[in-house]
């Protein structure tokens, strides 16, 4: 038989032990912190920043979603609703709720972290961002959503 030619049957699959260091592998485990993604990071601070909203606004908003999408839609730019933005880049969008869907609160991971200096500064960014979208939603200050 040929070097490169296969047998018929099941395709046999190699696993690659290269100059004796031992088998690929992931970096972390699972269960640290590090081997999050970005997006598995900015979704856990996402629910950290709506926790202590919806502990206290809970009956106002159950007919509400949030939701996390990387970048903004263009063709979204048309739809009827409120945008928080940065300059010409919308960072959340309030859709508003329609025959056949919920309202919802987007959030833009990406334009969100491009403006954040730190981890702390994102944190309150979001915090922000979701605060103004929910007043929004509920027709009230900023600060009524937020006061203590």
């Amino acid at each position: 038989m040929a070097r490169g030619s296969r047998r018929q049957g099941a395709p046999r699959r190699r696993r690659r032990d290269r100059h004796g260091r031992g088998l690929r592998g992931p970096l972390y485990p699972a269960t640290l912190p590090a081997a999050r993604s970005r997006a598995e990071r900015f979704d856990a601070l996402v629910l950290e920043a709506l926790e202590p909203i919806e502990a206290r606004w809970r009956t106002e908003l159950t007919q509400l979603d949030v939701a996390v999408d990387d970048v903004p839609d263009v063709q979204a730019a048309g739809e009827d609703g409120d945008v928080v933005e940065d300059g010409n880049v919308p960072l959340a969008r309030l859709v508003p709720a329609g025959a056949d869907r919920r309202a919802r609160i987007v959030l833009y991971r990406r334009p969100l972290e491009a403006r954040a200096k730190d981890g702390a500064d994102l944190s309150d960014l979001v915090h922000d961002v979701l605060v103004e979208q929910v007043a929004n939603y509920l027709g009230l200050d900023p600060d009524v959503i937020d006061g203590d």
